[in-house]
């Protein structure tokens, strides 16, 4: 039939591309999508259990398809009978092991076992591990992340945040993880830029030799360095995003010195024959 490969009027929404309505399996009302009844009530669309859509075209209720049974109008460019997720063609796959389909292609993707998330090729053996990390909400907007429509950032730590929420970090000069505390992206240049600072502000008289322990947020380092207000820089691994551990420890002062005047006269018969004549 011509019609199979035609989209239905689309129904649409903000959120997907598609022409049918799928019924809700926990109140029967039809909705465009799971977000759309979700905004609206006050529970939440299971969308493994949708069994049933409405055509947008010739308003058919039936079994969730990718093809209406009466029409024959396709309802979406992509379909999954899994998510029962109707959407235009993103390239799209399904993951078994994260439960849920993600925009694809598939081929630039992998999923990490110990992280239980999908992530970029280019991540394969080059990120740091974190138990099932995708499952804990983002640490910025603490809303979820595993089935979040938005993306996914990994942080050098390992931690993950929405891809939006990391763009307001740097925008705002927020450079630490909100979680670990650790940088979330090179600072060395940064660094640098504080060595000069210092160099060119020496601190006061009073603060002069005065030290402070500090702990590195990036490499945990435990150290004792110079106090300046501008920062305290880690001795392992040359960061500046480091915390204070304890109050300022001062020099010890410098020992009494002995006042020449009071000092005893050890020779005072030599000074006398050097200032005075010989006798004849």
């Amino acid at each position: 039939d011509r019609r199979r490969s035609v989209m239905a009027s689309p129904a649409g929404c903000e959120h997907y591309i598609r022409s049918c309505l799928l019924k809700a399996p926990c109140c029967g009302k039809l909705y465009v999508c799971r977000l759309c009844h979700d905004a609206e009530e006050n529970h939440q669309m299971d969308r493994f259990k949708v069994q049933e859509v409405q055509c947008s075209d010739c308003l058919t209720v039936q079994q969730a398809q990718q093809t209406c049974q009466q029409c024959h109008a396709q309802f979406g460019e992509y379909y999954c009978d899994i998510c029962h997720l109707f959407d235009k063609n993103k390239k799209q796959y399904h993951c078994q092991a994260c439960g849920i389909c993600r925009i694809g292609p598939r081929e630039k993707y992998f999923h990490c076992e110990k992280c239980n998330l999908c992530l970029a090729q280019e991540l394969r053996g080059n990120h740091k591990c974190v138990e099932n990390v995708s499952r804990q909400n983002c640490p910025v907007c603490m809303e979820d992340i595993h089935t979040s429509r938005i993306g996914a950032h990994v942080l050098p730590c390992g931690h993950l945040l929405h891809k939006t929420c990391f763009d307001d970090m740097v925008r705002t000069g927020a450079y630490r993880c909100p979680l670990c505390m650790h940088s979330a992206w090179s600072m060395e240049d940064h660094w640098d830029l504080i060595d000069k600072e210092i160099a060119q502000s020496p601190m006061p008289t009073e603060y002069q030799g005065v030290t402070v322990k500090i702990i590195c947020n990036d490499c945990q380092t435990h150290c004792m360095v110079p106090f300046h207000v501008l920062g305290m820089k880690c001795t392992g691994c040359g960061s500046y995003n480091t915390a204070q551990d304890g109050g300022l420890i001062h020099p010890p002062p410098p020992p009494p010195q002995q006042d020449a005047a009071n000092e005893p006269d050890t020779e005072p018969e030599q000074q006398d024959q050097q200032d005075s004549p010989s006798p004849l």
